[in-house]
C-alpha cells in the first residue's frame, strides 16, 4: 500500500516518542521509506541512533547543520515526502505549527512543506482539553492539517482520558488513506455511534438498545474511501474502527457538544441511538427504595442534535444523514421523520422484535431521500456501512 512513498516522520518530544520506533518499522513494512526528524526533547525519550537503525536512514535534528545543509537543505526535505506525519504531536508542536514559528528543524520543516500532514496527538489530558490546544486544533483544521486520535487511556502522569497517541497501526492505517487517495480524499464527515446514557442516579441510567456495531462500519467505511473522520462515540459494546478521530461521550448533550466542535464538515451521519429524555434535575445520591412508595421521575427532552445540524443557516454539512429505529409503518415513519428534522436522508431500521436486527449482525435498511424511498436487501453491518458510504462518495462528488 506504501511502495515507493516517502514519509517525513517528525517526532516530538513526549513519552509516547518510544511508538515512533515501532511507527518506523511498521511503516517500512508496507514499502514506505522513512526519514526520521527529531526535536531535541525528542531525543531525551529514544535515541537518534535506534531511529536511524529502524529507518535505515541518517536522524536529522539540527536546523544549521552545514554538512547535511549542503547536500540536502531543510526546503528540500520538507518538500521531497509524500507525507509528513508528525508522531506524537505534543501540544507544543501543535502550537508551533498553529501559530506559524519556526524556531528549530521540525517547526521550520512544517512552515515550510507543500506537503500532506497527518498528525497523531500525544499529551497530558489537561493539555489536550486546555482551551488554548484545542484553538489550535481548530486552526489546524482549518489549515487542511489531518490528525489520528488521541485516544483514551492511562497517562505516564497517572491520569486517564484522551491525549494517548494512536497505536502505530492506526497511524499506518491514516497514512494510507491519505496517500492511496479514494473517492473522500479531502472530505471530512462526522459520525455519531452507540446509546447515550441519561444518568438517573450514580448507578442506573436511561439508554437506548444499541451496540454501535452500524456507526463503527460507516466510519471504517468512510475512512477506508479517504475521508477524514471524527467518530463521535457513547458507551458502545464494539471498539471503535481504526485511523478515525474518536471523541467519546456519555450523554445527548456531550454528543451535541462533540458534534458541533467537529464542524465544519462536508457530511453528518447520525447513527447514534439518542436517549430522547433526561432527568429534569440531576440526583447526585443514589435513590433509595421506599417500601409502597414508587420514585416519581420528572423528565426533560435531550437536544435534537440532527434537527439542530438540519437546519443549521451558516455551516450546515453538504449531507446530513439520519438514522430512524422503527417497529412499524417504517418507511412512512421515516420518510416524515426526514421531512420535521430537515436532513437530506433517512436511514431507516425495521427493528421490530421479529427482525431480530437491534444487537444483531445484520441490518433491514430503507434510505429515504428527496427522491423516494430505496428498500436495501438485508445484508451484515459491513455492508451495509460499505454501500452507504459509497453513495455518500457519489453524492459529495455531484455536488
Amino acid at each position: 500500500m506504501l511502495k515507493a512513498r516517502r514519509i517525513l516522520l517528525i517526532i516530538g518530544g513526549g513519552i509516547a516518542a518510544y511508538k515512533a520506533l515501532d511507527l518506523i518499522r511498521r511503516l517500512r513494512e508496507r514499502g514506505a521509506a522513512v526519514t526520521p526528524v527529531m526535536t531535541t526533547a525528542a531525543a531525551e525519550f529514544v535515541t537518534p541512533l535506534s531511529a536511524a537503525a529502524l529507518a535505515g536512514e541518517a536522524v536529522h535534528g539540527a536546523l544549521f547543520d552545514l554538512t547535511r545543509e549542503a547536500e540536502m537543505g531543510h526546503i528540500q526535505l520538507s518538500r521531497v515526502a509524500d507525507l509528513v506525519v508528525v508522531a506524537p504531536g505534543t501540544a507544543d508542536l501543535m502550537a508551533k505549527m498553529a501559530q506559524g514559528l519556526a524556531n528549530d528543524l521540525a517547526s521550520t520543516l512544517l512552515l515550510a512543506t507543500d506537503t500532506p500532514v497527518l498528525v497523531a496527538p500525544a499529551m497530558n489530558v489537561r493539555m489536550w482539553q486546555h482551551a488554548a490546544t484545542q484553538r489550535n486544533l481548530t486552526t489546524l483544521r482549518g489549515d487542511g492539517v489531518r490528525f489520528v486520535g488521541p485516544n483514551d487511556g492511562d497517562m505516564a502522569c497517572g491520569e486517564y482520558g484522551p491525549g494517548r497517541m494512536a497505536e502505530p497501526l492506526e497511524i499506518v492505517a491514516a497514512a494510507e488513506a491519505m496517500l492511496v487517495g479514494g473517492p473522500l480524499s479531502g472530505r471530512r464527515v462526522v459520525v455519531t455511534s452507540g446509546p447515550t446514557h441519561e444518568p438517573i442516579d450514580p448507578v442506573r441510567y436511561i439508554a437506548n438498545r444499541s451496540s454501535g456495531a452500524q456507526g463503527t462500519e460507516i466510519a471504517r467505511a468512510l475512512a477506508a474511501l479517504g475521508a477524514e473522520v471524527v467518530f463521535v462515540t457513547g458507551p458502545a459494546q464494539v471498539p471503535p474502527p481504526e485511523a478515525v478521530e474518536v471523541v467519546r461521550v456519555e450523554t445527548a448533550q456531550q454528543m451535541r457538544d462533540a458534534v458541533l466542535a467537529a464542524l465544519p464538515v462536508d457530511a453528518a451521519v447520525f447513527a447514534a441511538a439518542v436517549a430522547d429524555w433526561r432527568m429534569a434535575e440531576a440526583v447526585t445520591s443514589k435513590m433509595k427504595k421506599a417500601e409502597g412508595r414508587l420514585p416519581v421521575l420528572q423528565f426533560a427532552e435531550n437536544p435534537d442534535i440532527l434537527a439542530e445540524v438540519s437546519q443549521l443557516s451558516r455551516g450546515r454539512p453538504r449531507l446530513v444523514v439520519g438514522f430512524a429505529a422503527e417497529t412499524d409503518n417504517v418507511e412512512a415513519h421515516a420518510t416524515a421523520k426526514r421531512l420535521r428534522k430537515g436532513c437530506d436522508w433517512i436511514v431507516a431500521n425495521d427493528v421490530s422484535p421479529a427482525t431480530g436486527i437491534m444487537g444483531g449482525s445484520e441490518n433491514a435498511v430503507t434510505l429515504i431521500s428527496g427522491a423516494g424511498a430505496e428498500v436495501w436487501p438485508r445484508m451484515g453491518k459491513r455492508a451495509v456501512g460499505d454501500r452507504l458510504a459509497q453513495r455518500i462518495a457519489e453524492t459529495l462528488a455531484a455536488v
